[in-house]
């Protein structure tokens, strides 16, 4: 692959391997095993398999390797570990490195499941976790203290749209010894800036913008070769959370057109943002993009996702969402479909009242997925729903 190639072509090209029939499209490897010419010749690969040499689907597979390796070149790191979900890449990332007695310090503003693993799991085998405002860097300094082992943090936060400065926080957790471990979605591949900022591991969930068209699972872990293909790789390949190369295969479709359909989708949320922000019957409206976001500027461009907090309540959020005919009522987000989403009583309902209220996840608050539907159009959408109100 030539490394003058602009990112946009990586995402078509990079990876890519042709079987003997020349195929276009990448191919599709159904196969959870490898043969192999002699008994030798399997020793031999359990030893120490080759470059493009396969063992076992859970260890890796060609239309996996291929997907590993083109998001690997978009995000700019030597290697990736493909995941059968965004949070089994989460889970993995963080498991692989950590053992009784380590530390992680990571940003209280997480998605639930993310919480689930760092308030339950990893306590229940001897780590200790702890908390911070991940925009406040005194409190990272304070925190990140001799002996950390990791931090981590969604470079822009689920669902109350925080951007964490990253250059700043990898200065801080590098002083201390500590890796950086990202959950990236938000920012997704396109507009992310994470190596480059520091980050050591990123995590995706393909699920959204990669895939973006709601169809399939998967996650990834990328980051460099010695810890991806080492600690990563023996971790999950033992666990069993490998991508399946169906899944893979779609992913990489998603990558060919991934830059052109985030790119789209943030110049609509950006046009939707404006269009609502000052709306008497929105307590805010939240979106990097806007001037009056606390972290603004910190990210490229705003992102595809934007926050509305409805001034009346729940009962007044929930009229809103049962007026909607173009946004779709649903949990997921990234996808072509705009998608809109009560934190409170779906991906966040597992946090007492106190908690989401310390984290700006009001009860009328709303997140919103911006997809690829005339930006016109879902903004009419919005406000004929908030007269409904």
């Amino acid at each position: 692959m030539s490394e003058n190639w602009k990112s946009r072509t990586r995402m078509v090209h990079a990876g890519t391997r042709r079987s003997g029939y020349g195929e276009m499209s990448e191919a599709l490897f159904l196969t959870q095993g490898f043969a192999y010419e002699s008994a030798e010749a399997a020793e031999a690969r359990f030893v120490e398999a080759g470059e493009d040499e396969f063992v076992y689907a859970r260890y890796g597979n060609p239309t996996v390797a291929m997907f590993e390796d083109r998001l690997a070149a978009l995000e700019g790191t030597e290697a990736g570990f493909a995941t059968a979900s965004g949070m089994a890449a989460v889970n993995g990332a963080l498991m692989a490195f950590l053992k009784a007695g380590d530390r992680v310090v990571a940003a209280r503003a997480l998605f639930g499941s993310c919480l689930y693993i760092l308030e339950d799991v990893l306590p229940r085998f001897g780590v200790e976790v702890v908390f911070v405002d991940g925009t406040d860097l005194s409190q990272w300094e304070r925190a990140v203290t001799a002996g950390t082992r990791a931090v981590f943090y969604e470079t822009v936060s689920n669902p109350t749209l925080e951007v964490i400065d990253t250059a700043a926080v990898a200065r801080i957790a590098h002083a201390a010894g500590a890796l950086v471990i990202v959950d990236n979605v938000f920012a997704t591949p396109v507009y992310s800036q994470a190596v480059a900022q520091g980050a050591d591991l990123v995590v995706y969930s393909a699920t959204k913008h990669i895939d973006g068209q709601g169809r399939c699972l998967g996650g990834a872990i990328l980051g460099p070769r010695e810890a991806i293909r080492g600690p990563v790789e023996t971790y999950m390949k033992h666990t069993g959370g490998a991508m399946s190369p169906f899944n893979a295969w779609v992913m990489l479709k998603g990558l060919e057109t991934i830059d052109l359909r985030v790119r789209a989708q943030a110049a609509s949320a950006q046009a939707i943002s404006e269009g609502l922000d000052g709306d008497a019957r929105l307590a805010r409206v939240i979106y990097p993009g806007l001037p009056a976001h606390p972290q603004h500027g910190l990210m490229p461009e705003g992102g595809t996702m934007v926050a509305i907090d409805v001034a009346a309540g729940k009962d007044a959020a929930f009229r809103l969402l049962d007026a909607l005919r173009i946004w779709t009522i649903s949990n997921n987000l990234g996808d072509a479909k705009s998608i809109a989403t009560h934190p409170a009583t779906t991906t966040h309902q597992r946090l007492t009242p106190e908690r989401r209220a310390a984290l700006g996840i009001t009860d009328g608050l709303i997140r919103l997925s911006v997809g690829l539907e005339d930006s016109g159009d879902l903004l009419d959408d919005l406000t004929r729903a908030l007269e409904m109100i």
